[in-house]
This record gives structure tokens, sequence and C-alpha cells, in this order.
């Protein structure tokens, strides 16, 4: 592959690509393997028709486009990753003509990239950092969570009450006809709890066990699966067993069966020690962004509202791909939020030019440093992984693949940053932000007011 980039101005580039004519024949090939997987002629098996001949039949131009369509996506990619190109957004790629026998294939990449930032001050800045304060609600909460996992659940003979909890067997239908999980035996549920129906809650409260109750329920508009949603359903409820729900006594005994220490005073000392930690940890992120988003400020970055908007985009799509991974879908959040999907897009640009300016700030300390990631800090950084393939294999496949260089801008930026925040200066919240609100004829100027001091007789 050969590659060369040309500049466009406000952010944009074209990225000129020639794949070699082998490579071209050979992918020619495989689209011709692929389409005689369905292919039937005289004389062969089906699937086994010579890709020459598939070619002959379909037409040397329609396995072409065939071939470029399956393609084009991983050279678009190797020309990206060659070139060092952090795209924003979309491409438009534009293949000029089909090459003919023993010819290159050439095509052109336009795309959004990300702005160039020149530096302003970026080291020993000063920067705000919260103090780890522990309340002790919160502790009380982590002894709460705790006392709750040891509670004892004892039947009892009368009606339920919020906070029993009740095993019920219940089977449901929806126009007389049983769905999908509408029935269920033994279930225990707990009076009061958010995860039960408030419909159930409400019909199962007072009622004792061998009672039998009729629950109605209409599932809410974004309710999976789709075919339930916004549908009227009606349980038949047997209440088999109430049970009370009793915590242990909050002392020294508790602390013991519940941890290693062997009081109570001991067990709280843990868990502020423990909160503590991980508030520190959470201050300690926000104060190296805070540290990042400080020297970003300092930055002159020119950014397009459509370089904002297209990054807001994919900041999008990658939540759509969250919620479908998690069996949501986008069209039921944006009905709960009541907006359209472009409102939802618009109302990410803000995080989007945040983003966006970060990340040319750190590309541009990368450069200003001379910051470089050795081939032992990419092990490590595989090393941290899950999979069992060992750090050097998996840096081998990578870079097979070209895509060892993701992970090398990837852990430059990270160290670009270390070099903002490990040199930044904390100081108490309070200052900071009296700092942020004084006035300064650089903000003026930035907001759009005049700079010039008032004198006596000009009109305002």
């Amino acid at each position: 592959m050969r590659t060369s980039v040309t500049e466009l101005g406000d952010s944009r580039v074209r990225v000129e690509v020639g794949i070699e004519a082998d490579a071209v024949q050979d992918r020619l090939e495989r689209a011709a393997h692929e389409l005689a997987r369905d292919m039937r002629m005289p004389g062969f098996r089906k699937g086994k028709v010579p890709a020459q001949l598939v070619i002959q039949r379909v037409g040397r131009d329609a396995v072409l486009e065939q071939a470029l369509r399956d393609s084009l996506p991983e050279w678009y990619e190797r020309a990206l990753l060659d070139t060092g190109i952090a795209p924003v957004g979309d491409p438009e790629l534009n293949v000029a003509s089909l090459p003919g026998t023993g010819e290159e294939l050439s095509f052109s990449i336009e795309v959004a990239v990300r702005p160039a930032a020149k530096l302003g001050e970026y080291k020993g800045l000063e920067v705000g950092r919260a103090e780890p304060e522990v309340p002790a609600e919160a502790v009380q909460a982590e002894l709460d969570r705790l006392r709750e996992g040891f509670a004892s659940l004892d039947p009892v003979d009368r009606p339920a009450a919020t906070g029993d909890l009740v095993v019920i067997d219940y089977s449901g239908t929806v126009d007389g006809d049983p769905f999908e999980g509408s029935e269920a035996t033994d279930l225990m549920v707990e009076l009061g709890a958010e995860s039960l129906l408030p419909e159930f809650d409400r019909a199962l409260a007072g009622a004792a066990a061998g009672d039998q109750v009729t629950v109605e329920v209409r599932f809410a508009g974004d309710h999976r699966p789709e075919s339930l949603a916004g549908k009227q359903a009606s349980f038949a409820v047997t209440v088999k067993e109430v049970r009370e729900k009793k915590l242990p006594e909050l002392d020294d005994e508790f602390a013991t069966e519940a941890s290693e220490f062997e009081t109570l005073d001991e067990l709280r000392d843990e868990l502020h020690r423990r909160i503590a930690a991980a508030l520190e940890s959470r201050i300690e992120a926000e104060f190296r962004e805070a540290a990042v988003d400080a020297a970003a400020d300092a930055a002159q970055i020119e950014l397009p509202k459509e370089l904002i908007h297209a990054r807001a985009h994919e900041m999008w799509e990658r939540l759509e791909r969250s919620l479908a991974s998690r069996g949501a879908s986008a069209e039921a959040f944006l009905q709960m939020q009541g907006k359209t999907r472009e409102q939802a897009v618009t109302d990410l640009e803000s995080d989007a030019e945040r983003a966006l300016r970060r990340e040319a700030t750190l590309a541009a300390v990368v450069e200003s440093e001379g910051i470089d990631v050795s081939d032992e800090e990419l092990l490590d950084a595989l090393q941290q992984g899950e999979e069992t393939e060992t750090p050097e294999r998996m840096l081998e496949r990578l870079r097979a693949n070209g895509r060892d260089a993701l992970l090398r801008e990837d852990l430059r930026l990270r160290k670009a940053a270390e070099v903002i925040a490990g040199s930044a200066r904390p100081i108490p919240q309070g200052q900071a932000a009296a700092r942020e609100n004084l006035w300064t004829p650089e903000k003026e100027k930035a907001e759009g007011g005049e700079t010039g001091l008032w004198t006596p007789g000009e009109d305002r």
C-alpha cells in the first residue's frame, strides 16, 4: 500500500491510497470464491466452481465491486494507521474508476482529523484539588449493607408489610394468552423494594400465606421484549409464605461474624479506610483531568463546528453500541429522554469539544516533549489484560496488522497527561473557583467584550 496526505484546511485531510495489483487480484479471487458458494454450473458441484469461471459468468467488474465492498474498510484502516492520522467522524471515500487487469487500485479518503494545538503553559499549573472527607453516613451505609447480607428471614403468620419478603407463585396472560416469562414458582420478592413492580407491591401489601390475588400491570412503552411494550397483563398470584427480615444487632459479635475484625470499632475504621482510599483515587483522577483541561484552556486550538458535531456523533454511536450490548435500545432511551437522535447528539457537543481540546493538547505535548514508547512499555500494557495469550504473542499479532500503532499512541497520550498532571501544583478548590471568577482583560476579550478602560464622559 502506498499513501500520501494533503492538508485541506479546517482540520480536514485527503489521503491518496494505492493498492498493489497483486493485492487487488487476491481480493478479486477471494470474492469470486465467496460467490461460488451459492453458484450452480454444469459439471461442477455447488460451491466448487473455479474463481475464473465465476468471474467470466458474473463479469469482472461485478466481482471486483463486491471485492471492494469487502476490502475497503480494511484498507481504510490500514491507510490511517500508515499515515498516523487520528480521524474524527465518518470519511468520504472516492474510487474514481475500477482498475483493469494487472493495474493498481487508486482511491482517496477525505476525513476530519484531530486539530493541532499551539501550546501555552502546561507545566507547573495550579489546579484545584478536593480534600478526601469521608461522611459518617457513608460508613453507616456500608454497615447497613453488611447487615442486610447477614439478615435472617423468619416465617411469620401475619399479613405482609413493607420490608417483608413474600414467596409467591404467579402466572400471567396478555389478552388471555400466556407469554414468555409469564410464570414463576417459589419466587421471593421484597415489599417496598425498588425492583418490585408498584402494582405487585400494592397488591401484596396486607396479603397472608394462602391468599390469592390478581395483579393488573400495564407494561411501559420501552418494555423488553417489545412485543409486550404498552400491553395490559393480568397475573394470578398465590402467596405461599411471608417472611420477616431481621437484621443483626450492630455490635462486636456482628463485626466478628461479618469480617476478620473482633470489634465494631475496628470494622468501622476499616470501612472508613476503604472509602477514603476510593475517594482519594477518584479525587486524583479528577485532579489529573482538571490539569489537562487547564493546559487545554491555555492552548490555542481551532475547532470548526463541523468537527465538534462529528465527534458528538461518534460519542452517540458509542452510546448506542453500549446500550445494545446491555439489551437496551437507543430508541427507548431517546423516548425516556424526550429527545430526537439529533437533539441527543447536539447535547453531547460540549463534551465532544472538551474531548477534542484534551486530545489536541496531549498530542502537542507528545510532540513538544519528544515522548516515545518502548517495546517494554507496550508489553507491560499488554500484560495488564486478561488475555490467555502472552504479551509477546499479542504484540506480534498487533504488529502484523499495524494495530500496535494504536496502542503506542494511546500510551504516548497517557505519558503526556502524566507530564502535565505530574508537574501541576494542587490548590484548594475554593481558591481555584475564586480565580476562575476573577475578571481579566484576556477573559473579557475571549468573551467578545471590549478591553479598553472606561474614561469620564465615555458613553457606556
